[in-house]
């Protein structure tokens, strides 16, 4: 393979620069009260806006840039029904039937309702529905991606198991022992996703207010104040949806979760005789390694890809570089064309890996729902957090609810993805050696 070209960066991604539908909106200015105010204006407070101003609520997400600047805006576009490490057994036993069905049912028709969205409110966002395919990299991830599948389909849901000639027809990727796939899955422009439900929110009633950093959040008699640099909001329910990126608001929210910088990366557009021979079909690919390997192409062909980095100095060169060889190598691509974008973003992992909803106070709620599938979970997290703003008691929601739970040592274990991720490779390699 050639030498890594010079990319282009940007300060967002990719997404941000090729999307069309970007509409400014005001900063907030002077007093409002609203029945919910969400911060943040990434997946889980548009959704969460878009379904609440449907069920007649008086509605105002602040945002602190601009819609879609954080995770919501830094990913790589897929959107995954299913959960990043727990299967539907696991999850029963982790939750009990009762919880842990409801959980299963919500995540299960997360994709379903991103696209019925996107059809219904006319969004252009490149959307594809043609699946998200997990290969597995050793005959052990074999077997369990095997059970994955088979757990799934016994709940009627699109999920079918592929053996190696299977794997390779559908990815053009030699080498996997087999995989599985499950069809509702697929890939999107997150950018003009979360610039369509914007639209799709005002239009329903809600307000939006970018350049509008919430300072404070105060607790009063009838409900909450929360105040921006130039103006302020009343409301009597609030909704925390700021991910990794709000922590100060409330910091015992900081040592919650553990933030995992994401990098990605998209190469100039592949030739039309290169880009025939992988995913024909245009799904995602995710596979089962320790140290994940994607792929994927956007509406213009480009190749995006994405991964972890090792602590060390100089990860926002180097790590896109390493993506890039990594993709070129895992394709059988010696002549990939030029990394064009590169971008990071930060996601807010739990330890159990599941969505979650953090009870803050009455009224107050913070939401989480990424681990790697966050443009699913956040949009269908909106749609049940818009029961909740309507009087749905946060207790019956399909979620995990309940207050804070600060992870012991934080401050050290917050590096241990990163610290780890060698470790990771070398038993990737491993599994792949027996």
């Amino acid at each position: 393979m050639n030498a890594v070209p010079r990319q282009e960066t940007h300060s967002a991604s990719l997404w941000h620069a090729v999307s069309r539908n970007r509409r400014e909106r005001p900063a907030l200015q002077g007093g409002l009260d609203v029945d919910l105010a969400i911060v943040g204006g990434g997946f889980s407070g548009l959704s969460t806006a878009l379904h609440a101003a449907g069920k007649g609520l008086s509605v105002a997400v602040l945002e602190a840039e601009f819609i879609a600047w954080g995770a919501t805006g830094r990913n790589a576009g897929f959107v995954v029904p299913n959960f990043a490490k727990m299967d539907p057994v696991d999850i029963l036993a982790y939750l009990g039937p009762s919880r842990g069905e409801r959980l299963i049912d919500f995540a299960a028709g997360s994709a379903d309702l991103v696209f019925r969205l996107i059809r219904q409110h006319g969004i252009d966002c490149d959307a594809v529905q043609n699946g998200w395919i997990q290969p597995a990299h050793s005959p052990a991830a074999f077997e369990k991606v095997k059970s994955r599948a088979g757990q799934w389909a016994q709940r009627g849901r699109p999920a079918v198991t592929l053996d190696r000639q299977e794997i390779e027809a559908l990815t053009g990727v030699p080498g996997y022992v087999g995989g599985w796939m499950d069809r509702c899955g697929g890939v999107l422009n997150p950018v003009a996703y979360a610039r369509g439900l914007a639209d799709a929110a005002e239009k329903a009633g809600a307000r939006i207010f970018e350049q509008s950093r919430v300072t404070s959040v105060d607790r009063m008699a009838d409900g909450w104040a929360l105040k921006t640099p130039a103006g302020s909001v009343r409301a009597a329910k609030v909704l925390i949806a700021t991910n990794a990126y709000g922590w100060s608001l409330n910091p015992s929210l900081q040592r919650t979760y553990f933030p995992l910088k994401v990098f990605q990366i998209a190469t100039a557009p592949l030739p039309r005789d290169v880009r025939s021979r992988l995913l024909a079909g245009g799904q995602g690919v995710g596979d089962t390694r320790r140290n994940l390997f994607t792929f994927r192409f956007d509406a213009e062909n480009r190749l995006i890809s994405g991964g972890m980095h090792i602590l060390g100095a100089g990860a926002d060169t180097r790590v896109p570089q390493t993506i890039w060889r990594r993709l070129g190598r895992h394709l059988d691509l010696p002549d990939l064309p030029p990394l064009a974008y590169s971008w990071s973003g930060m996601a807010a992992v739990e330890p159990d890996f599941l969505p979650h909803l953090i009870d803050l106070g009455p009224g107050l709620i913070a939401g989480r729902a990424c681990n790697g599938r966050g443009i699913a979970m956040t949009t269908a997290m909106g749609k049940v957090l818009a029961d909740w703003a309507a009087g749905t008691d946060a207790r019956d929601l399909p979620l995990p609810f309940g207050p804070p739970a600060p992870i012991p040592f934080h401050a050290l274990l917050r590096h241990a993805p990163n610290m780890l991720l060698g470790w990771s490779m070398l038993r990737d390699r491993f599994d792949e050696m027996r």
